[in-house]
């Protein structure tokens, strides 16, 4: 089978980076490839830490030839733009092009014969094009070299073989280094060089120098000599699946160990503990199998056959993580004896964003949102702002500063010991989920208050200062933090109107045109509209949001457009609308009375573009004249005043059932009665009914957004 081979073999490249990388490489071979025409069956990439390797299979020998027609200016036009042609079109004179009959007047045509290329000479050609514009974060130039990458580059190999025919080297040249059939294998166990030829050789060569091309293999012995060797011990590794990514790319032949710690340091936090280990070291730590307590033991992977069976590499490991667990406790030691409301002046200094002031003003504003928010959510008021007030102490904890990614719990331990209720020492850790969308949520009322106050803050604060996500940018986490909104409140399932909490977040920062809160929960501004759009502009991102994480949940993007009005701001009620509506639209009363409401309102809004006017809905009981439109009359003032204070209880199953009662009349209307009477009078009439109609399933959702059958509205 024809096949290409490429490897790029270099320094160490950094874990994160390698997965990324491979797929990057196959991406820009397969293009070029296609850019020439040429097809192929799979291809497969691969990366250790000190190479990128590629094999592509079923690649034709030869590109195909290409005939294209193109386009001139017409006969008679000006030289210049008939001299512009012809470079453009690769002739020597015009008299080569062909015309052709047009209408509109006779134009020129070149026939353009692109003859193929050898598949050896393409990839000669785009190989190191490819390479010099590879997309690394940060690229190193080394010698006199003018191409960059990641880390040095030391050699290339890259051979192609046709149907039949044994694979030869592609020549070319990067920055001096020239292509070859010569790989090398593990850097201290088989450096020596290796000759290749095609991808299956290739791989076993490796194989026995030590070297095991696949990343995700190189996982999967990770993860299972480590729960064999755990298992022997009585012990369990703690899953970590970014660590166990990490590990995996920084070893070409894994070597699974396990090595211990003095027991004294389990008198630590746990959290400490791990991250120390897995930060320092890149080990995995250990639980018991029989209570499920950390265990003094862990688990490291090396690079190495070692001579002594590994009894070094683990005792230096050990030494190394000693070490470290020292520190830690001297940290631990130290932070305990300055308590959490005394490091707030600290604060003072801490810079959270040059336009939004210090963390010691934001906990000011957390602590006025929080206490807000507390009766909202079943929360004692004192024990909320009391938590606001703790939350970001813990920044200025050593340990902390040590381990930034240890905020949060490292709180809640010193609020603990420091004697804080347990119901403020789990919010100073919870508040600041979730992280992301696997991440546990608050789910006691203190913690929630903190954490909804937390990132309303945030949101309010960059919304006020228009630094705003755009794109796929997103420096500060914004649409996290309204996706963490959301998770809480639909999670806990909270009735909890956003617009008056949105507007009070904002009060907290010093933003041109001041907001108050009404009596009624509305918005109040000293400068026209200016507060009204700030709040609905952010109102709106967690509409954005919500829809995102409804329909990722399997709702109909449509449901969720109908049931989303500007101000809709009861994220709960939204969700219970959508669902309700869905199952409403399952039923026959559902899609028939839909089919009802198109015909309705298209009847309509195609009347009051023809009349240039609007049907308001007030229509006159004296001019009904036919039984079907009285009935329907009727049936619709019922359902309108039956479905206003359904909606107005947040009842939308109830509302929903209420319009279910119009399917019948609105089939019978349509059945007896013609709309377009040749009595004004009457015609007005009956179109303000079918208006009325209209108006009153817009009480439950926009029905004109629904998708299915018949044209909307």
């Amino acid at each position: 089978m024809p096949e290409l081979l490429l490897e790029l073999l270099s320094e160490e490249i950094p874990a994160r980076l390698q997965r990324r990388a491979a797929e990057q490489l196959r991406e820009a071979v397969i293009g070029a490839l296609d850019e020439h025409g040429l097809t192929h069956d799979g291809a497969r990439a691969f990366a250790t830490p000190r190479r990128l390797a590629l094999t592509v299979t079923g690649v034709p020998a030869r590109s195909p030839d290409v005939s294209e027609r193109r386009k001139g200016p017409r006969l008679g036009a000006p030289d210049k733009a008939i001299a512009g042609f012809v470079r453009a079109a690769g002739l020597k004179s015009i008299d080569q092009a062909e015309t052709r009959a047009d209408p509109k007047g006779d134009y020129y045509e070149a026939v353009i014969e692109r003859p193929g290329a050898e598949t050896t000479e393409i990839l000669a050609e785009a190989i190191p094009s490819i390479v010099a514009g590879f997309a690394w974060p940060k690229s190193m130039r080394w010698g006199a070299g003018r191409v960059g990458w990641i880390r040095p580059l030391r050699s290339v190999v890259a051979t192609f073989g046709a149907r039949g025919q044994a694979p030869v080297p592609i020549a070319f040249e990067i920055d001096g280094l020239e292509s070859g059939a010569t790989t090398y294998g593990h850097r201290f166990l088989a450096p020596g060089p290796i000759p290749v030829k095609r991808f299956a050789d290739y791989e076993r060569a490796l194989e026995k120098a030590h070297v095991m091309l696949d990343l995700d293999r190189r996982r999967e012995a990770i993860a299972h000599d480590a729960a064999e060797l755990a298992f022997g011990q009585s012990l369990a590794v703690i899953e970590d699946d970014a660590l166990l990514e990490e590990v995996a790319g920084l070893v070409e032949w894994p070597v699974v160990m396990m090595g211990g710690f003095d027991e004294k340091f389990l008198a630590l936090p746990e959290e400490v503990i791990v991250t120390t280990i897995r930060a320092n070291q890149k080990c995995f730590c250990l639980r018991t199998g029989k209570d499920g307590r950390l265990a003094n033991r862990f688990i490291l992977v090396s690079n190495l056959i070692a001579g002594d069976g590994g009894d070094q590499i683990v005792a230096g490991n050990e030494r190394v993580i000693r070490a470290r667990l020292a520190d830690a406790k001297f940290f631990h030691d130290i932070d305990l004896g300055t308590p959490l409301q005394d490091r707030l002046p600290r604060l003072e200094k801490v810079v959270f964003h040059d336009r939004l002031g210090t963390q010691r003003e934001r906990v000011d504003r957390l602590v006025a949102l929080a206490t807000g928010i507390a009766p909202l959510v079943g929360a004692d008021r004192d024990a909320a702002a009391r938590a606001a007030l703790l939350a970001k102490a813990d920044l200025v904890t050593d340990m902390v500063v040590e381990f930034p990614e240890l905020q949060g719990p490292m709180g809640r331990y010193y609020a603990s010991a420091q004697g804080e209720t347990d119901a403020v020492a789990n919010a100073i850790e919870m508040h600041y989920k979730p992280a992301g969308p696997s991440d546990d949520v608050p789910s006691e009322p203190v913690a929630i208050a903190v954490a909804l106050a937390d990132k309303l803050d945030l949101l309010a604060g960059f919304w006020a200062i228009d630094e705003k996500p755009t794109g796929s940018k997103d420096p500060y986490a914004l649409r996290r933090a309204a996706l963490g909104v959301i998770r809480i409140v639909l999670e806990n399932t909270l009735t909890l109107p956003l617009f008056p909490l949105l507007a009070q977040a904002r009060i907290g920062h010093d933003v041109s045109v001041p907001v108050s809160i009404g009596e009624k929960g509305d918005v109040e501004t000293h400068a026209g509209r200016v507060g009204q759009r700030f709040l609905t502009d952010l109102l709106s991102f967690f509409h954005e949001r919500l829809k995102v994480s409804l329909r990722q949940s399997g709702a109909r993007h449509d449901l969720v457009d109908a049931v989303i009005g500007p101000a809709s701001d009861d994220l709960l009620d939204i969700t219970r609308r959508v669902e309700a509506l869905a199952e409403f639209l399952a039923t026959d009363d559902g899609a028939n009375l839909m089919t009802g409401y198109r015909r309705a309102s298209n009847i309509v809004r195609d009347e009051e573009a023809r009349d240039k006017t609007r049907f308001a809905g007030e229509f006159d009981t004296a001019l009904l004249i036919e039984p079907q439109e009285q009935a329907l009359a009727t049936a619709v003032t019922l359902a309108y005043e039956a479905a206003s204070a359904d909606a107005d209880e947040n009842d939308f199953a109830g509302a929903l059932s209420e319009l279910a009662a119009l399917r019948t009349p609105v089939d019978t209307f349509f059945d007896k009665v013609l709309v377009n009477d040749p009595d004004p009078n009457i015609r007005a009439n009956r179109l303000n009914l079918l208006a009325r109609l209209r108006d009153c399933m817009h009480l439950v959702a926009d029905f004109s957004k629904v998708e299915g059958q018949g044209a909307n509205a």
